[in-house]
This record gives structure tokens, C-alpha cells and sequence, in this order.
């Protein structure tokens, strides 16, 4: 019976390991596949659910087999020798043959990986190169240049930081943004809702992602430029390589900040730059005045 015992946990430890093996190929086809590409990822998550619907079919017929063949034989020692003849073949084959077949195609898999990786970051460099010398262009045009913002998550809130008379810290505009999105949520729900969601579900998750602007180190979409847009009183200006320049706050009758968005600048995603003046001269080269507090969030329009 011992002997019986350990036969299965044999099976199921092969088994294991035939599953980690398959999630390993799954990790490296999905590095195959673009992430805009939505009909290849398509295509990838139904051979992905094929490929573990067949493992998962194929483990049972043999835990299946296992335990028929067992019932089937009163005599102990026939169903013990039944089961070393199991272990004997998927030791003797599976961990000599087809793991040496493994670890090759592992192997294949990791050098076609880090090539898939160099590509990518070869077409990143040159995107980011395009989008650079397009964006540059556009501000030239008014005499502005780029200011770079360290890509931490908190990039357009400090590119907001970087235009406002005095300092602030983004703790505060990110809180700021956060209360006035909550105390307003009609105005922003319908730009936040799914459809397919209930509107209870929907401002429930709406209220969550304002806490979110707090607690973590989000990125800031739209939305949040609005509502900055409402708590400085002015117009916010996003410059974009491929499109018009985004106005928001169109109702203020105000010089616009210009935050600079970049698509293509970071790995991890999209980002916002600040903007300085090409030459700087008089009080805007001797820095941003030092206010009140009362004027905190004064914008200081280039």
C-alpha cells in the first residue's frame, strides 16, 4: 500500500511538473505577441486555454487509469508492479529524452526572447527619437523647449509642479485633485464609466480610483488634468507629437501651462514632460518668484 502511495504522488509530481513547464511556454508566447495587437492576443488566449484544457484532460485519463487499474486487481502486489512500470517508463523516457528535449527548447525559447526584446527596444529607440525632433519642432515654434520630469508615476503632477509660482508639493495636488473629483463625481463619471458596469458598481469604483490618486503613485489621465484644470483656474495645454494640441479648460480666459506628452519616452509607458523658455531672461532667469501662501497655486505662464 505504501509502495502504491508513493507510485501516485509520482504521477502527480510529473504532472506538476508538466504544468509548470507548459506556464513557462505561455510566459514566452505572450512575449511573442505586440501588446496593441488585439486580434493576435485574441488568437494567443484561445491557444493558451486549448493548450491547458488538453494537459488538464490528459492528467485526469491517467489519474483515471491509475485508479481503475488499481480496483480492478485484488492482488497488491500485480497493481504495485503496474505502477513501478509506470514510474520506471516516465523516469527512464520522460526525464531522459523529453527532458533534455525541454531544456533545448527552453534554451530556444530564451535566446528567440531576448532577440523579441532587443527589436522592441531597437523600434522604441527609434519612436522615441521621431516623436523627440516632432515635439521639439512644435515648441520651437514657441520658443519653448523641453523640460524633463523623472518618469516615477507622478510625472504630469510634477510637470504641473514645475509651472506654478510657488512650490507645492505633489502630495498636495495629488490630494487636492483627488477631493475636488469626489465632491464633483457627477461631472466626471460619465468620461469614467463602463457601460456594461451599474452605476452603483461604477461610482463605487470611480470613488476608489480618486482614493487611488492618493495612496499610489498613479498615473494621471484626463480626468485629473480637468480637475486641476478647475482648481488652478486656468487653462491646460498638452502638446502631442501626432495630433492637435490638447485645450483643456477652455473656459478660462487664461495663458495655458504646456505639459508635453510623450508616448513613446518611457519602457513602462507614457509620460509627461514640463517646458522652460529657449532664453530665459530677467525675473524668469533668476528663477520662479517665491509667493504667499495664499498665491501657492498661482500658475507662472511661460
Amino acid at each position: 500500500e505504501a509502495g502504491s502511495e508513493r507510485d501516485k504522488q509520482q504521477i502527480l509530481q510529473r504532472q506538476r511538473r508538466e504544468e509548470r513547464e507548459l506556464q513557462a511556454r505561455i510566459q514566452a508566447m505572450k512575449h511573442t505577441v505586440p501588446k496593441n495587437d488585439k486580434k493576435r492576443r485574441k488568437q494567443l488566449l484561445q491557444e493558451m486555454a486549448h493548450l491547458e484544457a488538453k494537459m488538464e484532460e490528459k492528467h485526469q485519463q491517467e489519474l483515471e487509469l491509475y485508479f481503475e487499474r488499481r480496483s480492478r486487481s485484488t492482488n497488491v502486489d500485480s497493481v504495485t508492479d503496474e505502477l513501478a512500470r509506470m514510474a520506471l517508463e516516465n523516469q527512464s523516457l520522460y526525464l531522459s529524452r523529453a527532458q533534455r528535449r525541454h531544456e533545448r527548447k527552453a534554451a530556444h525559447q530564451q535566446e528567440h526572447q531576448e532577440r523579441i526584446e532587443v527589436l522592441e527596444m531597437e523600434d522604441l529607440a527609434s519612436y522615441r527619437r521621431e516623436e523627440e525632433e516632432k515635439l521639439a519642432a512644435i515648441l520651437r515654434a514657441k520658443n519653448l523647449e523641453m523640460k524633463n520630469i523623472p518618469a516615477d508615476g507622478h510625472c504630469m503632477y510634477r510637470a504641473i509642479q514645475d509651472q506654478l509660482m510657488s512650490f507645492v508639493t505633489v502630495d498636495s495636488l495629488r490630494h487636492c485633485t483627488s477631493e475636488y473629483m469626489q465632491k464633483h463625481v457627477d461631472d466626471f463619471l460619465p468620461f469614467f464609466s463602463n457601460p456594461n458596469i451599474c452605476d452603483g458598481c461604477a461610482r463605487a469604483d470611480f470613488l476608489k480610483y480618486c482614493q487611488d490618486i492618493v495612496r499610489r503613485a498613479s498615473w494621471g489621465t484626463q480626468l485629473e488634468l480637468r480637475a486641476l484644470s478647475h482648481i488652478l483656474q486656468t487653462r491646460i495645454e498638452v502638446i502631442r507629437a501626432d495630433s492637435p494640441a490638447l485645450i483643456i479648460g477652455e473656459e478660462y480666459n487664461t495663458k495655458p501651462l504646456t505639459l508635453v506628452y510623450l508616448r513613446h519616452a518611457c519602457v513602462t509607458g507614457e509620460h509627461y514632460n514640463s517646458v522652460k523658455l529657449v532664453k530665459a531672461t530677467g525675473a524668469e532667469a533668476a528663477g520662479p518668484e517665491v509667493m504667499g501662501a495664499s498665491a501657492a497655486m498661482t500658475p507662472r505662464h511661460f
